[in-house]
């Protein structure tokens, strides 16, 4: 039976990375795998199709995201329990899991598709891609099943220390969706349509062959068919946990849909290359984000372990790491910013459309290094309402606001447009260090560590 990692003991620094490079390389295939579709979709089909997918996808991306943030309390219930040594009660907590998001996942797959119209009439489609961003909604909806099931493997392991399995999800559901893109796009000239099929036709597929390994593979915990069942007191944790985390990155997911609406007023070609610029993004964000992922888990079993110093050292660490590959990034998409919109397009406005938007998102590459790993930080300590709260600020106070500001200032500027970010960016990192000197004190007025209590 396999066993699970344990983060309580030993070194931090280098448990931490080799548990980080399989987070971040299967973030890597994670933005192959959007940007295969718009990259084929660039190169063999209409710059209405990339409008589409650029739309479409903008808005799978937030569900999508919105599924991992509320797995997130599974990961950090379980990754506590963890901590406390008290293993036995994982089968329980993966078996409600699996009832309450295959719930979820049917919802979703039902209603998606049949909202998908009035959804492309919010989001502004252009008139053009009108039909084409339709067709992609419908169909990546009516998938939500699998999408739901494929975030959900990755983050069961990923409380347990275990960062390869999902590595291996992620692989092979990119290896799926190449060879679909190519298939249905390059070959059949499907386009957005071609696009959205493979890619819920790969995640469907990845999920049944990973389900067929960790089966032959075996699980860290005793675990049988009868145990998913809807636990209340296990899914009422996992949703006071998820809930706050889940909310702010949709809500968060929602202020970026609505930026893309209002670039959508500007025409087809500033959709394209926003579009384009948001998949490169995923790129330059790597490291951030793979901290952030794996920081909760680590801090989420040294919380459960009572060793509040261990988790403080690993977000020190994560950020100066970070940190460095953040300057590495800023300067590529700064001064290099229409040679990596170019990998994605073909058309030269939609290029330099891109490159405009990505250097205010460069910029944003220089505090991505403390936000993210502060919000993992305070996620693994179960500091989730804090999270939820600090995102809806830049959200809502900042990053809409700006970006309206900005796309009424002539001349419009993608650019100035795009600033909404880091400034964003900037704001929330002050609320998160302003919480940390919060909770010092109150840890030091109570003589005690401040152990992964919700706030």
């Amino acid at each position: 039976m396999k066993e699970q990692v344990n983060f309580t003991e030993g070194k931090i620094i280098g448990p931490l990375m080799r548990f980080a490079m399989p987070v971040m390389f299967a973030l890597f295939l994670q933005a192959m795998y959007g940007a295969v579709d718009l990259f084929v979709v660039g190169k063999f089909a209409t710059p209405e199709d990339v409008s589409a997918v650029t739309t479409g996808s903008q808005i799978m991306m937030t569900l999508g995201n919105l599924v991992t943030s509320l797995a997130m309390g599974t990961t950090i219930y379980f990754g506590q329990q963890i901590g406390m040594g008290n293993l036995r009660k994982g089968g329980a907590i993966i078996g409600s899991s699996i009832a309450l998001f295959a719930s979820i996942g049917i919802i979703l797959s039902v209603t998606i598709p049949l909202f998908s119209t009035g959804i492309a009439d919010i989001m502004h489609a252009p008139e053009e891609a009108f039909s084409q961003t339709v067709d992609y909604i419908t169909i990546c909806g009516a998938g939500m099943i699998a999408i739901v099931f494929y975030n959900l493997i990755g983050a069961i392991f990923r409380s347990m220390g275990d960062s390869k399995t999902p590595l291996m999800t992620v692989a092979i559901a990119c290896v799926f969706n190449i060879g679909g893109d190519m298939f249905l796009i390059a070959g059949l000239g499907l386009g957005a349509k071609g696009a959205a099929i493979a890619t819920v036709g790969a995640q469907l597929l990845s999920v049944i062959i990973s389900l067929i390994i960790i089966k032959r593979k075996g699980l860290s915990f005793e675990f049988e068919l009868k145990m998913i069942r809807f636990d209340g007191g296990i899914i009422g944790r996992i949703l006071k946990l998820g809930i706050p985390i889940a909310l702010q990155d949709f809500l968060v997911g929602f202020s970026f849909l609505v930026i893309q609406a209002i670039v959508n007023d500007l025409g087809v070609t500033a959709s394209a290359g926003v579009g384009v610029s948001q998949k490169v993004c995923g790129f330059i964000m790597l490291v951030p984000l793979a901290f952030m992922q794996s920081i909760s888990a680590f801090v989420a079993q040294n919380v459960g372990a009572g060793r509040m110093d261990r988790a403080t050292k690993a977000l020190k660490s994560t950020i100066a790491v970070s940190f460095v590959f953040g300057i590495a990034m800023f300067a590529l998409a700064f001064f290099k910013g229409n040679l990596l919109t170019g990998l994605f397009a073909k058309d030269d406005d939609v290029i330099l459309a891109g490159a405009e938007y990505l250097k205010a998102y460069a910029i944003d590459c220089l505090f991505t290094c403390f936000l993210f790993c502060f919000i993992g930080f305070y996620n693994g300590r179960g500091k989730t309402t804090f999270v939820m709260i600090q995102g809806l600020i830049g959200a809502f106070a900042i990053r809409i606001p700006v970006c309206f500001i900005m796309s009424n200032w002539e001349p419009v500027s993608l650019f100035h447009i795009g600033l909404a970010t880091p400034c964003s960016t900037l704001v929330q990192i002050l609320l998160c260090f302003g919480f940390l000197i919060y909770l010092r004190k109150e840890r030091n007025g109570h003589n005690m560590p401040v152990v992964g209590i919700n706030s």
